[in-house]
This record gives structure tokens, C-alpha cells and sequence, in this order.
């Protein structure tokens, strides 16, 4: 959050009238405060929050985040590549990459093409889009 540059802060409508705007305000001198819609269940409305960015002119955007995100952005088909890490190394029990709900049949899948594997370092890098969608 840390000039140069316009920061832009995506909040739910709560939190932008509530207490944590006063929070988000602190942590930078003069952040746009943008109100998102909830869709279902109270979460942030995923799709209208795409929409806003793109009608600011950001046409890529890049997403590191944990399991829920990652599968609230996954079912509702609002990935168009996965970039995917993987480490030569296991930590025991932790969480998964992406929350999807139980898979209870296989025509429930999220189908991928890989594209691309790589070597970074001694970490591979796979890249992937989802199945049966062309190039952009």
C-alpha cells in the first residue's frame, strides 16, 4: 500500500461504513475506498469486482491467495490460467489449493490443459488453462 501509485481498496459494503474503514484509511494516505455487492452467502460478488477492474483498464491480474479464494474463483469459472508452484519438499498436514466442496462425481471436475511446465530453481512451474477454452 505504499506510494507511488493509486491504490484502490476492495472492501464489502460493511466494512468500507463500518469500523474497518477506519483501518484501511491508516494503512494509506488516500486509498480509493470501493464498496463491493455480496453475492451469495455474504461473500464479495467475485464477478462485479472483475467487471469494476476492468472499467479501470486492468485487463491482467494476477491472484495469490489461499484455498477459499482460489475455489470461489475456480467454480465460478473466473480463472483463465493457472500458474502452480510446487516445491520439492512436504509439510504434513495443511490445506489444499483450492476449497471446490466434496467431488462426489467425475463429470464434476474442473478440467485443465496443461501448457507449460518449467524448472524455477529447484521448484516446478506448471501452467494451465481450463480445459476446452482457446487462447486470448
Amino acid at each position: 500500500l505504499q506510494p507511488p501509485g493509486t491504490t484502490r481498496l476492495y472492501a464489502t459494503a460493511e466494512a468500507v461504513a463500518g469500523a474497518h474503514a477506519e483501518v484501511l484509511r491508516r494503512a494509506h494516505p488516500h486509498p480509493q475506498l470501493v464498496a463491493t455487492p455480496a453475492a451469495a452467502g455474504g461473500k464479495t460478488d467475485l464477478e462485479w469486482l472483475l467487471h469494476d477492474l476492468a472499467g479501470q483498464g486492468i485487463n491482467e491480474l494476477h491472484v495469490e491467495a489461499g484455498h477459499k479464494l482460489n475455489g470461489s474463483l475456480l467454480r465460478a469459472g473466473l480463472v483463465d490460467e493457472l500458474l502452480v508452484y510446487l516445491a520439492p519438499r512436504l509439510l504434513g498436514s495443511g490445506l489444499g489449493m483450492a476449497d471446490l466442496g466434496a467431488l462426489t462425481r467425475l463429470d464434476e471436475s474442473l478440467d485443465f490443459e496443461f501448457l507449460d511446465a518449467q524448472r524455477i530453481g529447484a521448484d516446478l512451474r506448471l501452467r494451465a488453462r481450463p480445459a476446452g477454452r482457446s487462447g486470448f
